[in-house]
């Protein structure tokens, strides 16, 4: 009869045997009818209970429930194999071993149940006190359940406290019954037949020694085999045979994984290899995935940089991207190599958990197993071709995008921005912020002054597209007409004329050309060029001598290329 174990624990441990034993035989069984024996005081002149008594017995047969054992009876006897499994499942013993062995009960066909006996067991009193004051480890059969705890056969009826059973909970206690346990004597009364054992004892010293022995032989780069005990976030628990080995998550799989129970189950029995031994702290680190090949140097000796590869992306940092191209092996795609174009802040504004990308493999660092992927490398760097696509002087129409306190961005395509500064807006006035001229958002036509593909820059100007004095005057004039003008500069055969406001001209003049008409000075360029027209020029001398710097001379249009702002010019 079952009780709460927690109310069965160390409140039993000083209580008699003998009252607790009364107790229940006297509320299970009627009174004796016939008078008590005189020989049924105190002491060792009462009658002796029969105890169950060790047999040497062979294994004769092994089926898949049970062992037949023949221990020197008419007939063999079995032992459930269950009871006969060791820590890893498997069967203990095999055909022709040879062990101790007890009778447990009988069953209605008369064949001997047995169990396996684990030590000496006593057979009388003197045995009993023998092992008590030497303190002896002998073997015990659990018979049953009373108030308090069980009761044991030892040769003699004693008493298992149940704070002393190594048990807690209810369904373990009612498992112990029938079992064969290893105990040790606590207390011995002769007189009152009282006798209590202790297993738990036993089972921490075994416990102990289990451990010591396992850490002893234990060495690195060992292979054991062990029983996974508990999980927790950060990894498992295995049992290797007394001793508990931390399994870390990062060790149980090449394959990154978050929950070691995605991999793990409680009870599963698994084969690691040690990694490291703390004999001192009695501490192990053990490891799962080492048992297997690292898949990192089978994949590296295939790759190189330049090779296109495919993944799945696994998770995003703030510096990047980790894709997994092949089971347990990660390459980084770092924030700056998803894009030529775009500053991307977020990856996780160009990539997506669970995403299939590829990418181009673009350093492979095998000391510290790292493999670095590009995005952007896959599809090609525009800015190789800059310069064939803006040439100077094109003009081209974008929104733009940002304004800073030098310039402002135009987007002229997809992810290609050029920059105005703020001296290239207008030639009409000095502006002292973009905010004057545009807007965020704003559509400008520009021309292309210059693009630098290794600096990723491309230069645009607003005014150089407004209309200038030179355009105006390549308006109004003709190849032909005859124009005055002021020379400006001298050099060698070319005279450099200004014929007006921004607006000059060149002129080649030979030797044996006759002379520009006389020299007018005096007043602005505007007004001189007035009274030349009104009072006409005279001739003057032949001779490249004859200009001088100042001076407004009389000059025919040759040619003029008003897209190149180029006049030339012939003495008229």
């Amino acid at each position: 009869m079952p009780n709460d174990p927690q109310k069965q624990q160390d409140d039993t441990a000083d209580v008699s045997f003998a009252d607790i034993l009364n107790e229940f035989e006297s509320s299970n069984r009627p009174a004796p009818k016939a008078a008590a024996s005189p020989r049924a005081g105190k002491g060792r002149g009462r009658e002796k209970r029969p105890s169950s008594p060790s047999h040497r017995g062979t294994v004769v047969g092994v089926s898949s429930d049970v062992v037949l054992i023949d221990y020197g009876a008419k007939s063999e006897g079995m032992i459930p194999v269950a009871d006969l499994r060791d820590r890893e499942g498997q069967l203990s013993v095999k055909l022709g071993d040879t062990f101790d062995v007890s009778i447990v009960e009988f069953d209605s066909e008369g064949m001997a149940k047995l169990s396996r006996t684990t030590g000496p067991r006593p057979r009388d009193w003197d045995g009993l006190t023998r092992a008590f004051e030497n303190k002896e480890i002998i073997a015990a059969r659990v018979t049953g359940m009373v108030k308090g705890g069980f009761t044991v056969d030892v040769g003699s009826r004693a008493f298992l406290p149940a704070s002393r059973s190594g048990v807690r909970d209810a369904a373990e206690m009612e498992k112990l019954v029938g079992q064969e346990i290893r105990c040790r004597v606590i207390k011995v009364d002769i007189d009152d037949e009282d006798v209590v054992v202790d297993r738990r004892s036993v089972m921490e010293e075994e416990a102990s020694q289990l451990r010591q022995n396992t850490l002893a032989t234990l060495t690195e780069g060992a292979v054991v085999r062990g029983a996974v005990r508990s999980l927790a976030t950060y990894g498992a628990f295995i049992d290797i045979g007394g001793v508990d080995g931390l399994l870390h998550i990062g060790d149980i799989a090449w394959s990154r994984i978050t929950d070691p129970a995605s991999e793990l189950s409680v009870g599963d029995v698994v084969d690691l290899k040690v990694l490291k031994v703390d004999k001192q702290a009695g501490k192990i680190s053990l490891g799962l995935k080492q048992m297997s090949e690292d898949p990192w140097v089978a994949a590296v000796a295939k790759l190189s940089p330049g090779d296109r590869v495919t993944g799945e992306v696994t998770r995003l940092t703030d510096f990047g991207a980790f894709v997994e191209i092949q089971p347990g092996v990660e390459g980084m795609i770092h924030i700056s190599e998803m894009s030529w174009t775009k500053r991307v802040h977020r990856p996780s504004d160009v990539l997506k958990i669970g995403e299939r990308v590829e990418a181009s493999v673009l350093k492979i660092d095998t000391a510290a197993g790292r493999l670095g992927l590009g995005l952007k490398q896959v599809l090609g760097n525009p800015w190789t071709t800059i310069k064939e696509r803006y040439p100077e002087g094109k003009v081209v129409e974008g929104k733009v995008t940002r304004l800073a306190k030098f310039g402002a961005f135009v987007e002229v395509e997809e992810g290609i921005d050029g920059m105005i500064h703020v001296s290239d807006f207008t030639n009409e006035k000095r502006i002292e912020h973009p905010t004057d001229i545009v807007k965020v958002g704003q559509t400008v036509r520009a021309m292309v002054l210059s693009a630098d593909p290794e600096t990723k820059r491309l230069k645009l100007g607003m005014k150089q597209l407004e209309a200038t004095s030179a355009d105006k005057f390549a308006v109004e004039a003709a190849v032909g007409d005859r124009v005055s003008g002021r020379v400006i500069r001298v050099r060698g055969n070319s005279v450099t004329v200004q014929l007006g406001e921004g607006v000059e001209g060149i002129c080649i003049v030979e030797e044996s050309a006759p002379a520009a008409s006389a020299p007018a000075s005096g007043g602005s360029l505007a007004a001189q060029l007035a009274a030349a027209w009104k009072t006409g020029v005279k001739p003057a001398a032949s001779g490249i001598e004859r200009y001088k710097e100042g001076e407004i001379r009389a000059f025919t249009i040759k040619t003029m290329d008003a897209a190149a702002k180029k006049i030339e010019l012939t003495p008229a």
